[in-house]
């Protein structure tokens, strides 16, 4: 059992390393993997440790969910591509007040570059379908004031603007073919993605087969939120197959632009993962289920490949995430995410 452990060890590391180097290219993302690099615990690494973890494993993309000035110090120097994120708490203000856009980018952003390799600015996360229709209406002016305070210091073409979205934004997304904008958040997304086309951001999703499966365990098949071999499902408006959920959300999201007018637009995943361990009620929140969806995720990254729909768009991915987050709040699938342990070995749980 010993030996065969350490052979699904090595085999899966492969795949990490292949699905994390493909490219050497300047840009937003490199090749088509990246990690979420949450912080709210108190048993994780420092970050320049995290740093040296991030180098052995060959993981070169990575997002963060604030700018805190330690981690962007680790990073100085490493060739890490980095993506920061302006959180929503700052949203209001950054939207009214230019001049406090223009101050937290030079602060936050300006003064690292170029040793830190601060690739994007996330901003906000998940702001669109949360119900928060105040601040759903700051989001496209602080998306336009960072854009503008990077302007200023001539880093549009260096640093990528972006926001997350939930599948919260849709208002069905079975099968993809049907899939829309609700119509309390057209509104708000419209705009943003005519300004997002016009600087060349990308969709951002936070696509999670795990929360669909738990939510609906009846009607899915957890084999084909696993990526495992299943009949699938079939797409009649489209006449396309999907073999996974993965793939179908995506594909729903790009549905979704196409009926608001933005064909064109990429859909990158910024989050996607499975929990190891979760209450009562998500029973799919186990190790194996987890080992299995992040082994056989890395495996249809490393094929470089698009969606059924999308087929010549190479799907880019950030896995969520780096280490178990004990003091988030929340479900205990929130808690149990983590790739890593705090001494840097692979979770059990989720390797």
């Amino acid at each position: 059992m010993r030996s065969s452990k350490l052979l699904l060890l090595k085999f899966f590391f492969v795949f990490f390393i292949l699905t994390s180097i493909e490219f050497q290219v300047d840009g937003a993302f490199v090749g088509t993997y990246g990690i979420n690099y949450g912080r709210i615990a108190d048993n994780i690494p420092s970050p320049d440790k995290v740093v040296l973890l991030l180098k052995q494993a060959k993981i070169r993309n990575v997002r963060i969910y604030d700018a805190d000035h330690t981690v962007l110090e680790a990073f100085s120097g490493t060739g890490l591509d980095l993506v920061v994120g302006l959180p929503n708490g700052f949203l209001k203000e950054m939207s009214s007040n230019a001049d406090h856009a223009f101050s937290w980018v030079k602060e936050n952003v300006q003064s690292f570059l170029p040793k830190t390799r601060i690739r994007g600015i996330a901003i906000g996360n998940e702001v669109l379908g949360g119900g928060d229709s105040e601040l759903a209406g700051a989001l496209l002016g602080a998306a336009k004031n960072v854009y503008n305070a990077l302007k200023k210091m001539n880093l549009e073409d260096t640093v990528q603007i972006t926001t997350a979205h939930s599948q919260a934004v849709f208002s069905d997304s079975y099968p993809p073919s049907s899939c829309v904008f609700k119509e309390n958040v057209v509104q708000f997304m419209k705009p943003l993605l005519e300004f997002f086309q016009q600087i060349g951001s990308p969709f951002c999703l936070n696509a999670y087969p795990f929360l669909a499966y738990t939510y609906n365990p009846k009607e899915i098949d957890i084999n084909y939120a696993l990526f495992k071999p299943t009949e699938g499902i079939y797409d009649p408006k489209t006449d396309l197959h999907y073999d996974n959920m993965l793939d179908a959300q995506i594909d729903a999201a790009y549905m979704a632009l196409q009926d608001a007018g933005f064909k064109k637009m990429e859909v990158m995943i910024t989050e996607t993962g499975w929990a190891s361990k979760g209450d009562s009620d998500e029973p799919a929140a186990t190790p194996e289920n987890a080992r299995t969806y992040n082994y056989n995720l890395r495996k249809r990254l490393a094929k470089k490949k698009g969606t059924p729909l999308r087929p010549k768009t190479v799907l880019k991915a950030y896995i969520f995430a780096l280490f178990n987050e004990n003091s988030k709040p929340g479900k205990s699938s929130e808690t149990h995410f983590g790739l890593f342990k705090p001494d840097g070995t692979m979770s059990k749980d989720n390797s």
